[in-house]
């Protein structure tokens, strides 16, 4: 028995050191992931800016297709000699043209 407390007490020393070792690198390393962490948190690469972009002008584009679609609507009410559908179909309009500037248009470059 005591034999076998000897060979433990002279072995774990040496089983420890690779533990202590492994906590020192984390501590030292963890400052350098954690900045790196939040650096990347922080910034937006180039690639999720375009993600961004192009859902923002998707957005834009369902909006405006919506708002044509109501304008024709309303128009047409408008022919038929509804006066609240006239100012309805005005107002679209100018909804309509307040966005246009903020769609891009597409080129054919055929």
């Amino acid at each position: 028995m005591r034999a076998r407390l000897l060979v433990i007490a002279t072995l774990a020393p040496l089983a420890l050191t690779g533990c202590i070792v492994k906590t020192a690198a984390d501590i030292v390393t963890a400052p350098v992931r954690v900045g790196a962490k939040a650096v990347d948190l922080a910034t937006t690469s180039q690639s999720e800016a375009d993600e961004a972009r192009g859902r923002e002008i998707r957005r834009r584009e369902e909006k405006l297709a919506r708002l044509e679609r109501q304008y024709l609507r309303e128009a047409e009410n408008c022919a038929d000699g509804d006066r609240g559908a006239c100012r309805d179909a005005e107002e679209i309009r100018e909804e309509i043209e307040e966005l246009l500037p903020t769609v891009p248009v597409e080129r054919d470059d055929r």
